[in-house]
């Protein structure tokens, strides 16, 4: 039923994390985790795996709350949402993106914690990137901590860093229901479809929100590299980095948030960010992408900056976007006569596998080691990709480096492969940070 409501434009995909906590709160849940532990985002105490070592199979997180609702992964760090509103904790704090004292102990911070200075916040959802945190409250506002110096905070101009929880008060009146952080980039979707941008904005990753776009210093340079102009291709790194780090001197930046321009009229079900590009899906089921387009990741003959359509034969219900890499869990690109048969379909980087297909790269096309699954969101990494199915099975493949597919190897999968690890167990959400994943699971 839910995915003859999602077929039909009729509940955004943005409203089922909301959905499912209002009406299964009472259950107990735990939350597993398995990848890269060199972070602290395992939230493993020492004592199961080793100081900072890896897991290779999805193991649970002892010191979790057992009311769980919501997870999310950062690159390095990870975030849980409590049924009581609390946010948890726990990974790379840097950049204070846990809350905490970046100068508090490196060994504590693989310990889950509270998020101190959103006591009065019954928050609803939690997002993250490599260097913030987001979180969204019952009413609607958005808070965010941790540093940024690309203006992905949206706190205002020349605000880099927040050490505890602060409201983006830009957004003030807007009831936001989805929040996804790029690299230096972030898009929030409002309940009524509005979609608002801000962070670095070079190649149009935001879209437009009243500037001129432009391509970004390492896109630009990556043009001239394999253009073979250089009689060095050390000297043409060596020239790369500096050109870059020079034009990051002025970088462009929309320090708070904004409307982004191409998309005013059409009402915004769904956003997903990747390192340095983005992924828009419309009620209508129209998909649009913007910013660097080094893989393919944007699905898309048309060249030009700002959000444009991805050329898709299918209808999305879902989006997701990795690193360098970008999924959608379409109705339509099944071979099945099912009527709510789904797949995923991917596009963008593959050096590890991660799009578990072959054949063209820059195009979205099935992946069809699924075929016969009916899967119900997908989530991607560094370069590994997960999708949880209606079975409440999760499947992986890509990269296994550090046992980040959850299969007890770390080695590679060229297509989806089911977690057995996690059999028996009704998976309610799978995640992917850029070296770790994240599973929640219901008792």
């Amino acid at each position: 039923m839910m995915l003859q409501l999602l077929k039909h434009g009729r509940i955004p995909a943005s409203d089922l994390c909301r959905r499912w906590m209002s009406s299964s709160f009472s259950r107990k849940t735990t939350v597993m985790s398995f990848g890269d532990g060199s972070h602290g985002a395992l939230g493993l105490p020492s004592s199961i795996i080793g100081m900072g070592s890896d897991a290779y199979e999805p193991t649970p997180i002892p010191s979790l709350p057992p009311d769980v609702v919501t997870i999310a992964a950062g690159h390095f760090h990870s975030l849980a949402v409590t049924s009581e509103g609390h946010v948890w904790a726990w990974g790379r704090n840097n950049e204070g993106q846990l809350g905490r004292d970046p100068l508090s102990p490196r060994e504590s911070w693989s310990e889950p914690k509270i998020v101190e200075g959103l006591n009065k916040v019954r928050v609803q959802a939690a997002f993250a990137s490599g260097a913030i945190s987001a979180a969204i409250g019952g009413d609607g506002s958005l808070w965010v901590w941790g540093s940024s110096k690309r203006g992905q905070l949206g706190l205002g101009k020349g605000i880099t860093n927040a050490a505890l929880p602060s409201k983006v008060e830009t957004l003030s009146g807007e009831e936001i229901v989805k929040v996804s952080l790029g690299w230096g980039h972030a898009l929030a979707l409002a309940k009524n479809g509005n979609l608002f941008g801000w962070g670095y904005y070079s190649d149009g990753r935001i879209g437009n929100i009243g500037r001129e776009l432009e391509i970004s210093p390492l896109e630009s340079n990556s043009t001239k590299l394999s253009s073979g102009e250089e009689s060095s291709a050390i000297e043409a790194a060596e020239k790369s980095v500096m050109e870059a780090m020079e034009k990051e001197k002025d970088m462009p930046i929309i320090w708070e948030p904004g409307s982004v321009e191409e998309l005013h009229g059409l009402k915004v079900a769904d956003v997903a960010c990747g390192l340095d590009h983005s992924l828009v899906l419309c009620c209508d089921g129209a998909l649009f992408s913007g910013g660097s387009n080094i893989y393919g990741q944007l699905g898309r003959l048309n060249k030009d900056l700002g959000m444009q359509p991805v050329d898709i034969q299918f209808r999305p219900l879902s989006i997701a976007s990795g690193l360098g890499h970008s999924l959608a869990v379409c109705h339509g690109a099944s071979s099945e006569a099912i009527e709510d048969a789904t797949s995923v379909v991917s596009w963008g980087w593959n050096r590890s596998s991660q799009l578990g297909r072959e054949g063209p790269e820059d195009i979205p096309k099935v992946v069809e080691g699924l075929a016969g699954e009916t899967p119900i969101s997908v989530s991607g990494g560094r370069a590994h990709s997960l999708a949880l199915t209606a079975k409440k099975e999760v499947w992986a493949w890509g990269c296994g480096k550090n046992g980040r597919l959850g299969l007890g190897s770390s080695a590679d999968e060229v297509e989806p492969m089911l977690v057995e690890y996690l059999e028996g167990c009704e998976v309610i959400q799978a995640v992917a940070g850029l070296d770790h994943s994240l599973v929640l699971v219901a008792e």
